[in-house]
């Protein structure tokens, strides 16, 4: 079946598909020839995520016309935009839907006038558009439909996409001459990339009829990335002042693209790139702290999907040649010395405060979750991050890795292990394996940094699991919490229990457990000198002639932790231990002056 003029909702659906497929078959190669805006290696996963949202939406239902079916997929694609590339074809989409919504069916000139309109709208969402990029590709294709639609005889458009694909691709290889960073890596735009095999795509369709549709190996792309040894360094790319690549949708009535755009820019963002219209806008920036971005947004409507990843971490996984990646949540307090040595990847856990959504650790630092749980009459709320949180963090670190493991807060505990198992079953499950740490704060913490210290040293999965296996039982952690009020209105402690606790001046302690859930374990009658005491405590349970690893976790109380470090040192053998301040998965239940020990025997 070949495309016919005009062209239908039915045909364009099927085109579409074809060429989703085929960015998505291609995004290996995407990975690797991505270096602009930073050499992340996340190109071709960015596009598949995006158009993988229009194949499990828009178009995987079919549509009465066309201006329904480009309607549906310019709003699945700003819902589902990730990355800059992504956010740009995001907008060229929505763009293309705009003009064409009122439309039944696509004669040539209907659909040149619609790109042009996509090909605009992608420019005006950056803030500074580069030329060599995604953008000079689909500027081109659109000026090569405008050509044939002046020329065009009836409504078949497919003549005019065929000269303009092969504009497409004469843009594409320009791209090096356009950027100096391209040409001296060798490669041509990885978004830009991305673009041509959509068109790739959506012409095998028009050549072959449905047997486009399936699924083909990756195309080649138009260039290779170089060998690892050759690659151009890419670090030198990233401004380390804007690390973070972070995004969100923001939801409203009436936004103003010019408004929220000097709003982003007045917290210093870079590559900033705002897809969408007036009532759901797309929002994609590399900042230095991404709850800055994510407040901005906030004063022009409701902020929903918010994602921050490290591009320095990421181009050090990139770069490692490691077999094994290691990938941990935002439970662990993981010390950021460790987190920096060994590079390990964490996803965040969702933090509700003061009525709003936050990223543990990322959005909102530990620091001022204490600060705002103590300003706030409610008590503050944790949950799991949902399975897509995971998809991502999967995804790329499999484009650079044989294998993955992830070390996980207790499954008993919370649901957070579950969402990793949930994205790992949607992945390659015989390179993923989720490892149930039975711990939580610095317990989990010191599984997830022996894991990768192992991985570091060249271990395959296999020994890293059979070493954790080993160590999971001898990973202990106790805590100690002066104030049980949130644990007592959360319902993690009887209500019975605060008035005795009050009264009695005993402070309680309780213990990571062998089904990995937290229960009362003893108490101290301390008050000035419980870190003294409490460190006394753990060091009567460990047993003898052992040489630790210790991560002591505080909950707004950097003074008794590092009391409570300092005896600790004196009282047991320690071969490295850390000062963290303890996240809120745990201290939204323990509350602030709360104390934690975690110890793992030295390697």
């Amino acid at each position: 079946m070949n495309l016919r003029p005009p062209l239908t909702a039915p045909a364009l659906r099927r085109a579409l598909i074809a060429g989703a497929r085929r960015v998505i078959a291609s995004r290996d190669g995407l990975n690797r020839i991505n270096v602009f805006p930073v050499a992340d290696g996340d190109t071709g996963n960015n596009l598949a995520h995006t158009l993988g949202s229009l194949l499990n939406g828009a178009l995987s239902r079919r549509s009465r016309h066309i201006g329904e079916l480009l309607l549906r997929i310019g709003n699945d694609a700003i819902d589902g935009a990730r990355g800059n590339s992504g956010a740009i074809l995001a907008q060229f989409l929505h763009g293309v839907a705009e003009h064409a919504r009122s439309q039944p069916v696509l004669d040539a000139t209907t659909l040149a006038a619609s790109v042009r309109r996509g090909a605009d709208s992608a420019r005006a969402a950056l803030a500074q558009p580069v030329e060599g990029t995604i953008l000079s590709v689909i500027s081109a294709f659109a000026d090569a439909l405008d050509e044939a639609a002046r020329g065009a005889e009836g409504g078949d458009p497919r003549p005019g996409f065929a000269s303009a694909l092969a504009s497409a691709r004469v843009a594409l290889a320009r791209t090096p001459q356009q950027m100096a960073l391209l040409q001296k890596a060798g490669v041509v735009d990885a978004g830009a990339q991305g673009f041509v095999d959509l068109l790739e795509g959506i012409a095998e369709f028009v050549d072959g009829g449905p047997r486009a549709l399936r699924v083909h190996g990756a195309a080649a792309a138009a260039n290779e990335a170089p060998a690892p040894a050759d690659a151009h360094p890419a670090h030198e790319h990233v401004d380390p002042e804007r690390r973070w690549c972070a995004e969100c949708l923001v939801l409203g009535e009436g936004i103003e693209r010019d408004a929220l755009r000097a709003a982003i820019e007045a917290v210093g963002a870079d590559s900033l790139v705002l897809a969408g219209g007036a009532a759901r806008m797309r929002v994609h920036a590399h900042v230095g702290r991404p709850q800055q971005l994510f407040d901005a947004c906030a004063g022009h409507g409701a902020v929903e999907g918010m994602k921050a990843d490290d591009m320095l971490l990421q181009q050090r996984s990139t770069e490692s040649g490691l077999r094994l990646a290691v990938l941990t949540d935002s439970a662990a307090d993981l010390p950021e010395t460790v987190l920096e040595r060994h590079a390990v990847h964490v996803v965040p856990v969702r933090v509700s405060v003061d009525g709003r959504d936050y990223l543990d650790k990322v959005g909102l630092t530990t620091a001022e979750f204490y600060r705002r749980m103590a300003a706030s009459a409610d008590l503050p709320k944790t949950s799991q991050p949902p399975p897509g949180d995971f998809r991502r963090p999967f995804d790329f670190l499999l484009a650079h890795h044989p294998q993955l493991i992830y070390v996980g807060l207790s499954r008993a505990v919370s649901g957070t292990l579950q969402s990793g198992e949930h994205a790992a079953a949607r992945a390659d499950a015989a390179r993923v394996h989720v490892f149930d740490s039975i711990n939580a704060a610095g317990g989990q913490a010191l599984l997830a940094w022996r894991a990768a210290e192992l991985a570091e040293a060249g271990a395959d999965l296999a020994a890293v699991l059979a070493e954790l296996e080993r160590l999971r039982p001898l990973t202990l952690t106790w805590a100690m919490a002066r104030d049980i009020s949130h644990a007592v209105r959360g319902g993690r402690i009887p209500a019975w229990a605060g008035p005795v606790v009050r009264y009695s001046g005993l402070t309680p302690v309780a213990r990571m457990k062998a089904d990995g859930r937290l229960g009362v374990a003893g108490g101290l009658l301390a008050r000035r000198s419980a870190p003294e005491k409490f460190a006394g405590y753990v060091a009567r349970r460990l047993p003898g002639g052992t040489r630790w690893r210790a991560i002591v976790g505080h909950c707004d109380a950097h003074d008794d932790g590092t009391r409570l470090l300092e005896c600790l040192r004196r009282r047991v053998e320690l071969s490295e231990a850390h000062l963290v301040e303890t996240g809120p998965a745990i201290g939204a239940h323990a509350g602030r002056g709360a104390l934690l020990v975690s110890v793992q025997p030295a390697p």
